[in-house]
């Protein structure tokens, strides 16, 4: 299983998105990959949004009703369902568009191969795609809209991939769409999220995943993403921080409990 759905209560509109929590890589795109066991270890532990599936699990089931979940089971390195499929991604440029070529630190992790880019496309990025779009579309029809909580952390120094280097890296970024982020819900997200610490909205990472089926189409769904600086919630070792996660958690349920 590539991705799971974790079935929420039928009147909730809300859908938490989870696609970087992952270090799976199947057998056949491991040898696909240029590094060896030791560098793609170090390149998971930095790319990976650790621990956010568990979150998500945690606050699912202290909100009533219960939210639906989006669970990618693969790693960002397979495909990055996030990036948009071809060259109108910002990240393209930098090897790093919805299958990346390059680490978060420049090395060459797979051979440039367009075949090879579409059979990854075809196998896992659009199922993944459609199925989210069709989750949200349910929610639409179940509740008359629906809403994304786009769930991401990110490590307390930037990368050398990040375009913006020198940008702000608080306890909590909020990332919002023009379009797609009410001024309500991107209020009451940085209420509940200023619980945790700092709140900046759009730094260091912007927007939120909104399915390519709606976006800038349908106003019924709406989305905001919520990134997490790593150790909000994590000690250094890569345990959990009981404290943080309940800050987190309260935050989090303060959005969909809504």
């Amino acid at each position: 299983m590539t991705f799971e759905i974790v079935p929420g209560d039928a009147s909730s509109p809300y859908v938490i998105h989870v696609p970087h929590s992952s270090t799976r890589i199947p057998d056949d795109v491991r040898t696909q990959l240029l590094l060896d066991d030791d560098e793609l270890a170090e390149e998971l532990r930095l790319m990976t949004d650790a621990r956010t599936d568990e979150l998500a699990a945690l606050v699912a089931r202290q909100v009533a009703p219960r939210p639906w979940s989006f669970v990618n089971h693969l790693s960002r390195l397979v495909v990055d369902p996030e990036r948009l499929p071809d060259e109108h991604e910002e990240m393209y440029d930098v090897g790093m568009g919805s299958v990346y070529t390059r680490t978060s630190a420049g090395m060459v992790l797979r051979d440039v191969d367009e075949h090879a880019e579409r059979l990854l496309l075809k196998r896992f990025f659009t199922p993944y795609a459609e199925a989210l779009a069709d989750l949200v579309d349910e929610r639409i029809t179940a509740c008359g809209y629906a809403v994304l909580v786009d769930l991401h952390s990110y490590p307390v120094e930037a990368l050398p991939y990040e375009l913006r280097q020198d940008a702000k890296r608080p306890p909590v970024c909020l990332g919002v769409d023009v379009d797609h982020t009410p001024t309500a819900l991107r209020e009451r997200a940085f209420r509940a999220c200023s619980g945790i610490g700092e709140v900046v909205v759009n730094e260091p990472f912007a927007g939120s995943y909104i399915p390519l089926r709606h976006f800038g189409r349908d106003n019924r769904v709406a989305s905001v993403m919520v990134e997490l600086r790593r150790d909000t919630y994590m000690r250094e070792e890569g345990s959990m921080d009981p404290d943080g996660v309940r800050r987190v958690s309260d935050a989090l349920a303060a959005i969909l409990g809504a």
